[in-house]
């Protein structure tokens, strides 16, 4: 045996001290939600207090909001919050995960609409500190849909969707550039993409003006989403458009009419070809006549593989923004990045999958995880609003910044987190407490 493994081997461990925290980088996370003043806006605004487990929502929120930050994915994973000195760096009584799992269980539709209420005005509250678009400036905002995985047959609504795996089939809005989620709803699994997409988009238009956009508003989504009800929903409110469509007959028809002239190439892909023009799409006839801009892109594989596929393959959708082509296909193409953020929610967020068997549960706790993603989210923007570097993912902010462990001690009669010597990013994580500490409490 080595030196090094009978050092290892006298190492005793054990758990009993009371001042140690396990997830201090929390304090920052907390001191956000204080100046958000969370706790009282949501015990002012969901009302459970006559149903079982409902006293104290605004406690109970951020107690599971602070353990997804932590990185919980289950119930259960609320104790780390319980541990050691970690409740005295979070400014609230830590609940624990049985009253989470019923006061979860006594949400019904209503309820979680108030909790929809709660993110509105979050959100207008973190924009009006900073956090928010320019004045004026254009937003990007992305729709999509993505499966919250369960397991076990007996989940409230879970089916098995189109992807054949068994959960839910959220709806989710996001932010172009800062991956935060504007807007999402709870479906069953059995729900097509587009279900609920135009009410959906009008209350997500609505929430953003309210949070103070005062710029032009442009929504990219998918195929899922394609309809002229989405597109009439958009229009009457104002909002520009982008849309992929299907390869339906009459699309297939009016790309056939593209002279071969109009196509320009682009760099695409690697080891292929890719050009892409335009032309217009009529559909209905008489006074229902609609017509719109029909960007195509097309590609196809050269060399040696081409002989297997030497046919263009067709991607398509419609537009209303007054783009060039060529930057209109690549304005539409950035509309990925809203995978990055559902990826980020789920798998850095806690919808990992969805924990109860009620869909109300489900549905809470589905906006307590959006609510911690975009605390994350804000807890990097505001902590360091005038660098242009690029925003850390959820990872790298629990990897540098929050799960870190610290010694809670009193110095003079000031509590103080003592963290570790020679800490990478200790310059970071100060600066970030600094900036969070000066945004303004809430008034009122």
């Amino acid at each position: 045996m080595s030196t090094s493994s009978r050092n290892l081997d006298r190492i005793d461990a054990t758990f009993d001290d009371p001042r140690l925290v396990a997830n201090a980088g929390l304090v920052l996370v907390a001191t956000l939600i204080s100046r958000l003043g969370l706790e009282d806006l949501i015990n002012t605004t969901v009302r459970l207090r006559d149903r079982e487990g409902g006293s104290r929502p605004g406690r109970k929120v951020s107690t599971l909001v602070c353990a997804i930050v932590a990185g919980a994915t289950h119930i259960d994973h609320v104790n780390i919050l319980r541990a050691g000195a970690t409740q005295r760096v979070l400014g609230f009584t830590v609940m624990a995960p049985s009253t989470i799992g019923t006061f979860l269980r006594a949400f019904t539709f209503g309820h979680v609409r108030q909790l929809d209420a709660v993110a509105d005005r979050v959100l207008a509250r973190v924009w009006s500190l900073g956090a928010g678009p320019a004045e004026g400036a254009p937003v990007v905002i992305d729709i999509d849909s993505t499966i919250a995985e369960v397991h076990g047959h007996h989940k409230h609504g879970a089916a098995y969707g189109y992807t054949r795996q068994l959960g839910y089939h959220p709806l989710i809005a996001t932010l172009a550039g800062t991956g935060e989620v504007l807007h999402a709803r709870m479906r069953k699994g059995s729900a097509g993409s587009g279900r609920g997409v135009v009410r959906f988009a009008e209350e997500l238009i609505a929430r953003v003006r309210r949070a103070g956009v005062s710029g032009p508003v442009t929504v990219r989504a998918d195929s899922g989403f394609w309809s002229w009800k989405l597109v009439d929903t958009l229009n009457r409110h104002g909002v520009s458009w982008s849309i992929t469509v299907r390869q339906t007959k009459w699309i297939r028809a009016a790309i056939a009419t593209i002279p071969e002239s109009s196509w320009v190439d682009i760099d695409y892909t690697i080891g292929g070809r890719a050009q892409v023009a335009e032309c217009d799409y009529s559909t209905g006839s008489g006074r229902r006549t609609r017509t719109s801009r029909l960007v195509v892109r097309r590609t196809r594989l050269v060399g040696h593989q081409a002989s297997l596929f030497p046919d263009w393959r067709h991607h398509a959708f419609i537009t209303n923004t007054d783009h060039d082509t060529v930057t209109a296909d690549e304005f539409h193409r950035n509309h990925a990045v809203v995978e990055l953020a559902i990826r980020e929610l789920k798998h850095g967020a806690g919808l990992e999958h969805c924990p109860s068997g009620h869909f109300f549960a489900n549905a809470a706790w589905l906006a307590a995880a959006v609510l911690a993603h975009n605390l994350l989210r804000w807890t990097d923007t505001l902590g360091d609003p005038t660098t242009d570097r690029p925003r850390w993912n959820h990872h790298t902010m629990r990897t540098r910044l929050i799960n870190l462990a610290a010694t809670l001690v009193n110095r003079s009669g000031k509590p103080t987190l003592r963290l570790p010597l020679d800490w990478p990013w200790a310059d970071r994580f100060t600066a970030t407490l600094t900036a969070l500490r000066a945004l303004p409490a809430p008034s009122g």
